[in-house]
């Protein structure tokens, strides 16, 4: 499954989040680092919701607008 991410640049870090699973969240020093870091914590997410006994959200469909 394929699930949005949106990274944030912060004035000392990185933040990013799934919005298709909310509470899955993570920070890092850099754009890299929390990337691979949301992709962990969305591993151990989707895992606590499984042995929860809980549904999987589908991923949402992203689409983008143009200004300018």
């Amino acid at each position: 499954m394929r699930y949005a991410i949106v990274l944030e640049k912060g004035p000392k870090s990185y933040g990013a989040h799934i919005p298709d699973l909310p509470g899955c969240v993570a920070v890092g020093e850099t754009a890299q680092e929390v990337l691979q870091l949301i992709r962990e914590a969305a591993v151990l997410h989707i895992q606590a919701l499984k042995e929860d006994g809980l549904p999987i959200p589908e991923a949402s469909h992203i689409e983008y607008v143009e200004i300018g």
